[in-house]
């Protein structure tokens, strides 16, 4: 075994174990592209991956590489959109590697957030045994809210607890004013812009009254968290010293966020993405974030993963062609 040192863009250092050989040849089992992802290692580095490149893949053996270099497990940390993804990668690390890799730190940013918050939120004034209200919770309290001053009763037909839910969550999560929101999306709605201001206050209130989060505070929560507790922003970015986003593409300004400020101790950070494809924008998620990477954290390394596994070339060229003309503007 071989130790060799890395230092980051910050000039923090990092001492791994290089072994003399590796369980896996990654060499061997991977292309080119996917060999360079996976091997990179000090630094940012945004992955372009479209479908059926094997994004997955390089993920997959990113971990069991950082883990056969011995990186402690649960210093990785692997964010992903759905539990289900992070559990697969995960179970399939362990397949290829051993069981070192169940212990890598994985899931969503929302899980994630709800695990530090549980050991932080006294610092943003929650007990932190707080509760957290699915979306139909929420939408009830809004209800309540709504009931209690009054707004229901008015001839005029005042939003449903849904939308003025959904207004409030938008907000949050794509940092757009309400009354921005109300004029693209609900113009009917707009002459009642300083009802709906009191009953999103009301709300607030509300919810750190009774130690409450919805899903919206869980990020916005962390977010304000690492902006304003540097004590609590260098723990964490130095307790996760190699950090991996799937489906950078879905994420929305917060969560971008998120990852730059675990990442500003030593910018170990591979984002991993299609720049042609967001589905997610209605819940707020920001093509843009993937787009501006290389601008967010300079001296980024960018990877494209172009062998196709899954589609002839005949179908790449159209649909290359069809996206020629949808850059963002």
């Amino acid at each position: 075994m071989k130790k060799f040192t890395l230092t980051s863009h910050t000039g923090s250092t990092l001492t791994l174990v290089h072994p003399t050989r590796f369980t896996i040849d990654y060499r061997k089992e991977l292309n080119d592209a996917q060999y360079k992802a996976v091997t990179s290692l000090d630094g940012p580095y945004l992955v372009i991956a479209g479908a059926g490149t094997g994004k997955t893949r390089a993920i997959v053996f990113r971990v069991a590489y950082l883990v056969e270099l011995g990186v402690k497990p649960d210093r990785i940390l692997l964010l992903t959109f759905t539990r289900k993804a992070s559990r697969e990668m995960l179970r399939r690390a362990s397949m290829l590697l051993d069981s070192r890799c169940d212990n890598v730190s994985g899931g969503t940013f929302h899980s994630f957030a709800n695990g530090v918050l549980r050991k932080y939120a006294s610092l943003l004034g929650y007990d932190n045994n707080f509760t957290i209200l699915d979306q139909g919770d929420a939408q009830d309290v809004i209800n309540l809210i709504r009931t209690r001053m009054k707004l229901d009763t008015r001839q005029k037909r005042f939003p449903r607890k849904e939308t003025i839910y959904d207004l409030h969550s938008r907000a949050l999560n794509t940092m757009t004013p309400v009354d921005e929101l109300l004029a693209a999306d609900y113009p009917h709605y707009v002459e009642l812009l300083e009802d709906i201001r009191k009953i999103h206050a009301a709300y607030m209130v509300y919810k750190k009254q009774n130690n409450l989060m919805d899903y919206d505070d869980l990020l916005v929560n962390l977010a304000e968290l690492l902006r304003q507790q540097e004590s609590v922003r260098a723990s964490l970015s130095a307790r996760y010293t190699y950090i991996m986003v799937d489906e950078y593409q879905d994420t929305n300004k917060i969560q971008a966020e998120i990852v730059r400020l675990l990442a500003y101790k030593h910018q170990n950070v591979m984002v991993v993405g299609d720049d042609a494809q967001s589905i997610y924008s209605f819940r707020g998620s920001s093509i843009k974030n993937i787009l501006s990477f290389p601008e967010e954290f300079p001296g980024c390394v960018s990877i494209t993963l172009e062998e196709n596994f899954r589609s002839s070339m005949p179908i790449l060229r159209l649909a290359n062609e069809i996206l020629r003309g949808s850059m963002i503007r």
